[in-house]
């Protein structure tokens, strides 16, 4: 069994997806991030930058328990424990590596960015807002053009990199970004999200919602590092 410690974000549901993809059995425990759950000390115990999602599973290597958090090094970590989603050839692995990486350090972090200054900032910032909305249109594009050439983002096959870069797609509207400028990726996320495992993991969590834009000032302030105008 793994504990999936988690929120219905991003993140999160890159874990809630490959978890299903995989027929893993898991249970989802809710880390509320707008009522400052991630600072709790049991959940900095393994997860010690504040940050969902993390896992414990209770079969690890050699049968026992180990902890993982960030959710790259999960979706690696759950890809060696099941042989599934990651190619066996080193080059394709590679591929597979890199645009787990790109989603990692680029397409995740701006997006998420450009989602902050267009909709929740309480304090709208022209200069932040076109900076990142540029920036997330522009990494739209290089997906695009990745998936114009190929079925999947590493290639021909689907894999832990799809399941990675998929969830941050969900919020273009937020994000600035008009979905129908990159047709290549309008049908890769139609294609993906058809999936039956995509569907039950992207709906981890639904009901623990909340709009983060109605939540107390300190709660806000816990999450985003400022409080809300008045």
């Amino acid at each position: 069994m793994i504990d999936l410690y988690y929120w219905p974000t991003p993140n999160g549901q890159k874990i809630s997806i490959a978890l299903e993809e995989m027929g893993l059995a898991y249970q989802a425990i809710a880390v509320n991030i707008g009522k400052g759950d991630q600072f709790k000390p049991e959940f900095l115990a393994f997860s010690p930058n504040n940050r969902m999602p993390a896992i414990i599973d209770h079969d690890g290597p050699d049968g026992q328990p180990i902890s993982v958090f960030e959710s790259g090094a999960i979706l690696l970590y759950l890809a060696a424990k099941t042989g599934q989603l990651m190619p066996d050839d080193i080059r394709a692995q590679t591929q597979v590596h890199e645009w787990l990486m790109w989603q990692m350090g680029g397409f995740g972090p701006m997006l998420g960015q450009a989602h902050h200054f267009n909709f929740y900032a309480p304090t709208r910032i022209d200069y932040a807002m076109t900076r990142y909305s540029k920036e997330a249109n522009r990494l739209y594009g290089v997906l695009d053009k990745r998936l114009s050439a190929y079925p999947f983002v590493a290639g021909d096959s689907y894999s832990i990199a799809d399941i990675a870069i998929l969830p941050w797609t969900r919020s273009y509207e937020r994000q600035n970004v008009d979905i129908n400028d990159y047709p290549y990726v309008q049908a890769w996320r139609k294609k993906l999200l058809a999936r039956p495992a995509v569907q039950k993991g992207g709906a981890v969590g639904e009901d623990w919602r909340e709009d983060l834009k109605s939540i107390s000032n300190e709660d806000f302030a816990k999450l985003f590092g400022t409080e809300k105008k008045d």
